[in-house]
C-alpha cells in the first residue's frame, strides 16, 4: 500500500490534469474545433443534487452536484442546440432522419431523496425528462451502501482493521491524508472483484462501532411511498438497477440474471410496468461487459446504459445494451465544462 502522502498526492495531480484538460477542451469546443466529435448527443450520469457540503472527509464528492450547477448545465446545453430526450425514447430519436438537434438524457443512479427534494425541481423548471435508476435492495432497505459506510466509518475511526483476503491489518486513519489512503484502498479492493464477502465485513466493523449501514440506506434513499409518488410526476421514469447494487460481472450467470430480473419486477411493484431501462451497477468494462449485455436484450429492456465515458453516435443505435454515459462530476461543477464533455472532444482525443 502506498503511503497517504503518495495517495493524496495523486489525487491532487490527477484533478488537476482532468481540469486543464477540460479548460483547452472548452476553448477548443468555443472555438468549433472537432465539430464532429459530439456525435448525435450525450446521456449524462448524476448521483446526488443537493446544495453544497463543507465535509473535512468527503471520499466521494465527485457523486454530489449542485441544484445551480444542474440548472447551469442544463441552460448551457440548450445554448448550444441540445434537444432533451427521455432514455426510453432515445432509439426513436436517433433513428430520426431529421432531428433538431444532439440529444440530452438525464439519467440519476441509486434514488438518492434529494433527487427528488432538489433535482426534480430543476428538470420541471426546463421541461427535461430524467430516468431514476433504483435498487431494490436500497429501497427495501435490505443492502447497505458500501462507500457511504465507509465514509463515516473511516471518517470516525483513528484505526480501521480488516481483513483484505491476506490477514487482518490495521490501518492508521488518524489523519485526513490516512482517512482517504484506506478508503482509497477499500475501493480498489471493491472495484473489479466479488464484493459479498467485503461489504459483509465492512457492515460487521461498522455496526460494532455503532453504525447503522442500513440506517444511512434509509437517511439517505427514497422509499417505496416516495418513489411512488415521484413516478407520477410526468417527467419522471424509474429504471432497474440490480437488487443489491453488486458488481455483475463478478457474480455468477445466475445471481447476475436473477439481480437484474428482480430489479425489473421490484420497478413494476412500484410503478404499474416493468422499467424498458436498466443500469449497470458501477457500469464500467470491469462490472459489466458482454454476458451482462446479453441478459439485458434476452430479459426484455430496450436499452441499457454503462459508465463507460463517451458521446452518442450511430453506432449506439446498434450497441442499445451498452450505452455510454457522461459523468456531471462533483469535483468540476463549471457550465463550460459540460459543454467541453458534450462536444465530444475528450473521447475523441483519447479513444
Amino acid at each position: 500500500m502506498h503511503g497517504p502522502h503518495t495517495v493524496a498526492a495523486r489525487r491532487m495531480i490527477k484533478r488537476a490534469a482532468i481540469q486543464g484538460g477540460l479548460e483547452v477542451v472548452s476553448l477548443m469546443a468555443k472555438s468549433k474545433m472537432m465539430p464532429g466529435a459530439r456525435g448525435l448527443g450525450s446521456i449524462f450520469t448524476l448521483h446526488h443534487v443537493r446544495p453544497a457540503q463543507q465535509k473535512e472527509f468527503d471520499p466521494v464528492a465527485h457523486l454530489a452536484i449542485t441544484p445551480e450547477f444542474l440548472d447551469a448545465s442544463i441552460t448551457k446545453l440548450k445554448s448550444i442546440g441540445y434537444v432533451p430526450v427521455a432514455l426510453e425514447d432515445l432509439q426513436a430519436y436517433l433513428a430520426q432522419p431529421d432531428r433538431p438537434g444532439p440529444a440530452m438524457v438525464f439519467t440519476l443512479d441509486d434514488g438518492y431523496r434529494d433527487n427528488d427534494v432538489h433535482a426534480r425541481p430543476v428538470f420541471e423548471k426546463h421541461e427535461i425528462p430524467y430516468t431514476i435508476f433504483i435498487s431494490g435492495g436500497f429501497v427495501d432497505r435490505t443492502h447497505s451502501i458500501w462507500w457511504k459506510t465507509a465514509e463515516e466509518l473511516i471518517g470516525r475511526v483513528d484505526q480501521f482493521d480488516f481483513d483484505f483476503g491476506d490477514g487482518e491489518t490495521s490501518y492508521s486513519t488518524r489523519t485526513m491524508l490516512e482517512k482517504y489512503a484506506t478508503f482509497d484502498r477499500l475501493h480498489k479492493a471493491l472495484s473489479c472483484t466479488e464484493q459479498d464477502h467485503i461489504i459483509a465485513q465492512l457492515d460487521r466493523r461498522a455496526r460494532a462501532a455503532g453504525i447503522c449501514p442500513t440506517g444511512i440506506v434509509d437517511r439517505e434513499v427514497m422509499d417505496e411511498a416516495e418513489l411512488e409518488v415521484l413516478a407520477q410526476r410526468p417527467l419522471a421514469s424509474l429504471g432497474a438497477h440490480t437488487i443489491s447494487h453488486i458488481n455483475l460481472a463478478h457474480t455468477d450467470a445466475s445471481r447476475m440474471r436473477e439481480e437484474i430480473d428482480r430489479s425489473a419486477e421490484r420497478v413494476a411493484q412500484i410503478t404499474g410496468a416493468k422499467p424498458s431501462t436498466l443500469a449497470y451497477p458501477y457500469g464500467d468494462r470491469c462490472a459489466a461487459c458482454q454476458r451482462e449485455y446479453q441478459a439485458a436484450e434476452e430479459l426484455g429492456f430496450s436499452l441499457a446504459v454503462t459508465t463507460n465515458p463517451g458521446v452518442l453516435t450511430e453506432q449506439s443505435l446498434a450497441s442499445r445494451y451498452s450505452m455510454p454515459r457522461i459523468s456531471l462530476n462533483g469535483y468540476y461543477q463549471k457550465g463550460r465544462y459540460v459543454g467541453a464533455l458534450a462536444s465530444g472532444i475528450p473521447f475523441a482525443l483519447t479513444g
